[in-house]
């Protein structure tokens, strides 16, 4: 069985020092199943919460941006890195502690909203000369290592840093990566797991699955959201406010039917498609029915999720070249979204070849592979 970091707190209790900061979520417990805050207040002075994209407590909305708090449970004040006006640690919320731990699951995803909180975090911590704690998690996808690099242009907080859409790095060692690459000298620290080998996925560590977010409520979930997620940037429903979201997608004009042969005869390996009929309880298209297709995993080793994501939104456009849509930019500088979840602009170009973008992908994945080794703490089997 895989140790997670905040199980061995206590091996590594001298790393606390001073006052306590711990940056968590839902998904921050030990294999036990016993929260990280108990965990510190146990073996530390815990003084603060910092509560990144949905909350401590996991009660916020995806996006929903929130102010500070006071944790219910626990009566311990809670900062908000999830706020309007910033997503970094003010200088006051730095002068409230001396050492942040860093504790909660991500997907193995850049668009996940996490790695972004903690890039900020080491880069606020460094210049304030605190101490980072990192208690590693291993990454539920393993040693994955798909889709493109994140291009300067289209950084932003579902594209905090330049790597593929799969990394294959847990928390820890995409920490060290962006500790050292940015050169911000920041006294980082990592609790490591336990009995993880490089290639071990979700279904190796012998622990159930806990949500990172209500989105991601199952490890499929997870396989399929790299390819998904850029349903986000278009018309269609992503399966927000459904039973099975980022693996249910659709809108009102498509036939189900008819989409669903149509992206089997597209052979993406290791998934298969069967008509759905649904109508979101939230989100786009909330309350209207929808026509699409519910994706189902039948190889996870050959499931290649970037590619499926780039080969449906090919099939969209072709199929319904009047009604399918890209969503039009939300931010000033006039870049829509799928662009910043992609981290290029490629897909703006009405005459995008999806063959060259995956071409690029893949040598850009070859180049990272080798590029990331130096940051590689786990062996392989």
């Amino acid at each position: 069985m895989v140790l997670f970091g905040v199980d061995r707190v206590a091996e590594y209790r001298q790393l606390f020092v001073g006052r306590t900061a711990l940056l968590t979520g839902p998904s921050g417990r030990t294999s036990g199943n016993r929260p990280t805050v108990e965990v510190l207040r146990d073996c530390c002075n815990l003084r603060l919460l910092l509560a990144p994209e949905h909350g401590v407590r996991g009660d916020k909305a995806a996006g929903a941006l929130f102010s500070d708090e006071v944790d219910e449970e626990t009566g311990l004040p809670v900062r908000s890195l999830y706020t309007k006006t910033s997503k970094r640690l003010s200088p006051e919320t730095l002068e409230l502690f001396d050492t942040l731990v860093y504790d909660m699951a991500d997907v193995g995803c850049r668009y996940y909203t996490f790695l972004s909180s903690l890039r900020y975090c080491i880069e606020d911590c460094a210049a304030a000369g605190k101490r980072l704690v990192v208690l590693d998690r291993p990454n539920p996808l393993g040693d994955r290592v798909e889709g493109g690099l994140l291009r300067p242009e289209t950084g932003s907080f579902v594209g905090g840093y330049s790597i593929p859409v799969c990394y294959g790095l847990t928390c820890g060692e995409l920490a060290d990566m962006m500790n050292q690459e940015l050169g911000c000298g920041c006294d980082l620290k990592m609790v490591p797991c336990g009995g993880l080998t490089r290639e071990m996925t979700f279904r190796d560590w012998g622990h159930y699955w806990v949500m990172p977010s209500l989105g991601i409520p199952r490890f499929e979930t997870a396989l399929l959201y790299p390819g998904t997620c850029l349903i986000e940037g278009t018309n269609l429903s992503e399966g927000r406010g459904t039973a099975d979201p980022f693996a249910i997608l659709g809108a009102p004009f498509i036939r189900a039917e008819q989409f669903s042969r149509e992206f089997n005869d597209l052979g993406c390996p290791g998934v298969e498609a069967t008509p759905v009929y649904f109508t979101p309880t939230t989100s786009k298209h909330q309350g209207s029915l929808c026509g699409g297709i519910h994706l189902h995993i039948t190889h996870e080793k050959q499931l290649q999720p970037v590619e499926l994501g780039v080969k449906l939104l090919d099939l969209l456009r072709q199929m319904y070249p009047g009604e399918f849509q890209f969503l039009p930019p939300v931010r000033q500088d006039g870049k829509p979204f799928v662009s910043l979840l992609a981290g290029h602009r490629d897909f703006e170009d009405p005459n995008w070849q999806a063959q060259a973008i995956l071409e690029r992908y893949r040598q850009e994945s070859r180049a990272f592979r080798q590029r990331k080794k130096a940051y590689e703490y786990y062996p392989k089997e």
